[in-house]
């Protein structure tokens, strides 16, 4: 049996993969815990530290572009909506989106996925020149070279949180893309308070209904997480993904049978609602409006090279990777 490192987040759904419930035949699985699962992306892009890891979908897009060698198979654990991840200083005047333009908007990293998400919501939805906004950021991008002239560090210390607080910058993101870390950037990440009284307010009030608007229109139901292993491994058993693929799929099928309604997992059972069917759908026809959108606006804000392919088979795996 060879063995298999695994970093994943903690999802009920991936549980039986990573507990031995579900096996990957040839191989035995050795769980590696790295909690936020945000602090593994960077050790796998930079440093293939791990056999088969969780990645955010821009990071890996970039990767792949970038050559590094890594190889993806069509399994999404994580996806949210983000129309409700802006929020905007309290005396900052943002009463619209377009209202952003000439103003500092406060995210984690330029090529942070949730970033990718919101600027092409606001660019194709409502007309917003992301290019007119001051990206404000306190972290490194997981590959670098792709950040444009409109973005600015951090200088002195202080966290996009203090400074939306303080009104030193007028938007920013929420969660772990902004606001909702505590700490030095690249140590902690531990999650902070975001409780925001009378503070700062939602760019989009009525965020749930405009994005499940926005899915009905577009069939759109944003990634936040993909499965890649090292390239390597696919070259010595090109039967791995698959494999993989099926382990993932079972165990998705046991979390369910336990726990239909994904009660353990709120916002997931939110997500349910909201789509009107499975939150957490693996495969690429299943996800093709969604990956053909994180390409397209990968392209568009310049993190991926105008001839990046569109195809969304391309991205990963060769074989059979069924809808599940």
């Amino acid at each position: 049996m060879q063995k298999l490192s695994v970093a994943l987040g903690e999802y009920p759904h991936g549980q039986a993969l990573l507990d031995g419930e579900v096996g990957v035949d040839g191989y035995r699985i050795e769980p590696v815990e790295v909690r936020p699962v945000i602090g593994a992306y960077r050790r796998m892009i930079r440093d293939l530290e791990f056999d088969v890891c969780e990645l955010a979908p821009v990071s890996y897009l970039m990767a792949r572009q970038e050559g590094v060698p890594l190889t993806a198979i069509p399994v999404f654990l994580n996806r949210r909506f983000h129309h409700g991840d802006v929020q905007c200083a309290e005396d900052s005047g943002i009463r619209e989106p377009r209202d952003l333009e000439g103003r500092r908007v406060g995210v984690r990293a330029y090529t942070v996925t949730t970033g990718v998400w919101v600027r092409g919501v606001l660019s194709e939805q409502y007309g917003v020149d992301v290019e007119k906004i001051t990206w404000v950021v306190d972290d490194d991008d997981h590959i670098e070279g792709r950040t444009p002239p409109n973005v600015e560090r951090v200088a002195d210390g202080r966290s996009l949180g203090e400074l939306l607080r303080a009104g030193d910058i007028d938007a920013a993101f929420t969660g772990n893309a902004g606001t909702g870390r505590a700490g030095a950037p690249r140590a902690g990440w531990a999650a902070a308070d975001e409780g925001v009284g009378d503070g700062p307010y939602p760019l989009f009030p009525d965020a749930e209904v405009l994005a499940v608007d926005w899915y009905l229109r577009t069939g759109i139901y944003p990634l936040h997480s993909l499965v890649a292993l090292r390239s390597e491994l696919v070259e010595r058993d090109p039967d791995l993904p698959a494999k993989l693929c099926t382990a993932f799929v079972d165990s998705k099928r046991k979390q369910l049978a336990a726990d239909p309604a994904w009660l353990t997992q709120p916002r997931f059972a939110r997500q349910a609602r909201q789509i009107g069917g499975d939150p957490a759908p693996y495969g690429i026809e299943a996800n093709e409006p969604s990956l053909t959108a994180l390409v397209r606006f990968s392209r568009d804000q310049g993190l991926l090279d105008p001839d990046f392919p569109t195809d969304p088979h391309t991205l990963f795996a060769v074989g059979d990777h069924p809808d599940a």
